[in-house]
């Protein structure tokens, strides 16, 4: 049904005349007529009889006339539903627990009157997709992985350098030091089970292991970080690493140490991206507010991989 024919009816309803319908819709009232005539042969009914007064609903126009009106509204709200700015922020942290999500709680904490709707995607190519096609607005990645450029339509800023430390149990060898330099991980296991061949965090260990010679399993299933954190407790000849924002609780018997790593110190480098030309008045401002609060990148005495350059 035709939403012009229908909000026509409802103008000449309430005005109760064709030429005063036709002046509020800044129309002619020949174009009034042939639209009630267009909606009354869409209906197959009379909506209006002509008086000396003007126009009069007829039953079947009083009928339709409540339904005419709510049809205007759900329009209405359905554009409104879309409208710039009318919709939550939807941004992609990958991990509630991560550096990517303290920078999004960041931003909501200045800006609480953002509406935000946070998502976990999981490997860079299916965040690109979503970021291009609309499904995200935004998306806190580590860019551009070799061989993987990005799209043309998406950009890119280096918003975070996270220090890695090397976590511990309370009987591992380095567990009483107050920080360790790479080449003192050189010999010792460091186990990581999330690592996923193809993913941007896979290519980062990857070249970490070339430039450093160090050891780092990524056997047997991923049961998650509690598992993890229990096998590093009981397990002297295991490490693991994390990111220095990482937020995990561990029980106090643990005894587990976080031990930063320096000469030079390895830093996993967090992008957002998002499409180019998306208008949300909030992908501004979180921009914005990335930029106002950023440390910097590639500082001294810090080591990332070649392809982490900013774009």
């Amino acid at each position: 049904m035709d939403l012009d024919t229908v909000r026509t009816f409802v103008a000449a309803a309430d005005a109760g005349q064709f030429r005063e319908a036709a002046a509020e819709l800044a129309v002619t009232q020949q174009a009034v007529s042939k639209r009630i005539a267009a909606l009354e042969r869409d209906l197959g009914v009379r909506l209006f009889t002509r008086t000396a007064r003007g126009a009069e609903l007829t039953i079947d126009g009083q009928a339709f006339l409540p339904h005419a009106r709510e049809l205007l509204r759900v329009a209405e709200r359905a554009v409104g539903s879309v409208r710039t700015g009318s919709r939550p922020l939807r941004v992609d942290v990958i991990s509630s627990r991560t550096a990517a999500s303290g920078l999004l709680r960041g931003f909501h904490r200045a800006h609480p009157d953002v509406e935000l709707d946070v998502v976990t995607l999981f490997d860079v190519e299916t965040a690109v997709a979503a970021v291009r096609s609309g499904a995200i607005d935004a998306s806190f990645r580590a860019v551009a992985v070799p061989g993987r450029p990005l799209p043309e339509d998406v950009e890119s800023v280096r918003v975070l350098d996270e220090a890695l430390h090397l976590l511990t149990g309370p009987a591992h060898a380095l567990a009483g030091a107050r920080s360790v330099t790479v080449a003192q991980l050189a010999g010792h296991r460091i186990w990581m089970p999330g690592i996923v061949p193809g993913t941007e965090w896979a290519a980062y260990y990857e070249d970490l292991i070339a430039e450093f010679g160090l050891t780092i399993e990524a056997t047997g299933p991923n049961f998650g970080s509690d598992a993890l954190l229990d096998t590093i407790a009981d397990t002297p000849a295991l490490a693991t690493f994390m990111g220095e924002h990482t937020r995990l609780v561990w029980p106090a018997g643990h005894g587990l140490r976080r031990i930063p790593v320096t000469d030079p110190a390895p830093v996993y480098p967090h992008s957002l991206l998002w499409q180019r030309d998306n208008p949300h008045p909030a992908l501004a401002a979180l921009r914005a507010h990335l930029a106002a609060t950023a440390t910097g990148h590639d500082a001294a005495g810090t080591w990332v991989p070649d392809w982490a350059a900013p774009r």
